[in-house]
């Protein structure tokens, strides 16, 4: 198995740069990518849904533990909503593979198809690529920021309470991980990485995060019922 690793060496090192990454599960400063960026959305496939009535459904209201509201589709890029499309790989049907480059993420469904998501990826430096596995998936997680994160940010405080895991925010629509979360191991230890919701959709497209990615909340419920645990998880380079 491919070993996750960094594009960018942050300060301290590695094992400092894997300790700040279930921070990236929150907002950061976007970054558009450039014309680069720009190139990737004008020449993405166009999305299969043609008519506007099948977009506001779904990304309509979804009534779940807690409201979710409508995605605001004028915020978002179309390029980066939900679509089925031809794509070739040679990964086995239920992988999920993940274009940080492009800030997309593909369910393999076989047979030269895919389901296409748009995500939010690690800004510079917080960059990762390799391979994992699916360890577990949880609706509306818990958020627990890393002790780095509540050093360099002791306002998050305010935020957190004591919960079953240590300190941390209870899942619900102001937790950063959304209405979602599925986590990734590699050779029995936790990553720290997530692919998760987020309550900011009009990031996806985005380098928004620390190495976490992150999805509209109706994308990820619906990657959430296809993927199982046990999934191979691809992130190229």
């Amino acid at each position: 198995m491919t070993v996750i690793s960094r594009r960018a060496a942050l300060g301290g090192g590695v094992s400092s740069a894997v300790a700040f990454a279930l921070g990236g599960c929150v907002s950061g400063a976007p970054t558009a990518g450039g014309p680069a960026a720009s190139a990737v959305a004008a020449a993405a496939e166009p999305v299969a849904f043609e008519p506007s009535g099948a977009y506001a459904q779904m990304y309509g209201p979804v009534a779940d533990r807690f409201p979710i509201p409508a995605a605001p589709l004028s915020r978002i890029n179309p390029a980066f909503l939900r679509a089925p499309v031809a794509y070739a790989s040679a990964e086995a049907p239920g992988t999920i593979v993940i274009e940080p480059r492009a800030r997309y993420l593909y369910y393999v469904l076989g047979s030269g198809r895919a389901m296409r998501y748009g995500v939010g990826v690690g800004r510079e430096g917080f960059a990762w690529s390799g391979s994992a596995t699916i360890n577990s998936k949880q609706e509306w997680p818990d958020w627990y920021p890393p002790k780095e994160m509540i050093q360099r940010q002791p306002e998050l405080r305010k935020s957190l309470t004591t919960l079953q895991g240590g300190l941390g925010m209870p899942g619900g629509p102001r937790n950063p991980l959304g209405a979602r979360a599925m986590y990734l191991w590699q050779n029995n230890k936790d990553t720290l990485y997530r692919i998760h919701g987020t309550f900011e959709p009009w990031t996806i497209g985005s380098n928004v995060s620390s190495g976490c990615i992150r999805m509209i909340n109706q994308d990820v419920i619906d990657l959430y019922g296809r993927a199982a645990v046990g999934a191979k998880v691809v992130v190229l380079a």
